[in-house]
């Protein structure tokens, strides 16, 4: 029996994120957590499609049910192991990706770590084929930032990113790439819609443990 959906992250600080959406939005919705920083310093150093072996073990072993992957870099690569699974495993930034596409063509993505970008870039062209729409996706590499969550300083690395956000120019819609930035989005002072992707990924990996 599921007893819960499962979160899949990459760094422990997530997981208090979670769990208070889960309060706000869906109490009484039980989550299942699985911290596993190792495979974000793979996917990093080696690549994303460097952590599938080690992502398909791990899955395989953590229980029926849906699968919500919360790190950017190696969503790509956990959606696409579902079919061998048998199980729904959904990316944290793919709802969030489909938003923006509904905003506007304009869209910039912040992000705080590199490797980051190439699978952001490409979800959102996937969402925009998907649409039936033209975008122009521009990124942007914050400096800095993920070094200061690396060191814990969380408000250090929101702060960083908030400006980045408040800097741009010439978008319809700002993406946050990463779960660890979102909280920019409440630090911005930007004209046009920041986008993270927590909420809107809680959410669908709830409605697919419903359904």
């Amino acid at each position: 029996m599921v007893t819960g959906l499962l979160l899949l992250h990459t760094s422990p600080v997530h997981v208090p994120v979670f769990d208070a959406l889960r309060d706000r939005g869906h109490p009484g919705a039980g989550l299942r957590h699985l911290v596993v920083p190792e495979l974000l310093e793979r996917a990093r150093r080696d690549g994303p499609d460097s952590v599938a072996p080690a992502l398909r073990e791990l899955l395989a072993d953590a229980g029926p049910g849906p699968v919500l992957v919360t790190c950017s870099t190696i969503g790509a690569v956990a959606e696409a192991l579902a079919p061998a699974l048998g199980r729904p495993v959904l990316r944290v930034d793919r709802p969030m990706a489909a938003a923006a596409v509904r905003t506007g063509p304009r869209i910039t993505v912040l992000a705080t770590v590199e490797s980051t970008l190439g699978p952001t870039r490409a979800l959102l062209a996937e969402e925009a084929e998907a649409a039936g729409a033209a975008v122009s996706v521009r990124t942007h590499l914050v400096a800095g930032a993920w070094e200061r969550f690396e060191a814990g300083d969380t408000e250090g690395c929101l702060a960083l990113v908030a400006a980045a956000a408040d800097a741009v120019t010439g978008a319809d819609v700002i993406v946050l790439a990463q779960v660890s930035a979102a909280g920019a989005a409440e630090r911005t002072t930007a004209r046009v819609p920041v986008l993270a992707s927590p909420a809107a990924g809680l959410a669908a990996g709830l409605a697919a443990l419903a359904g």
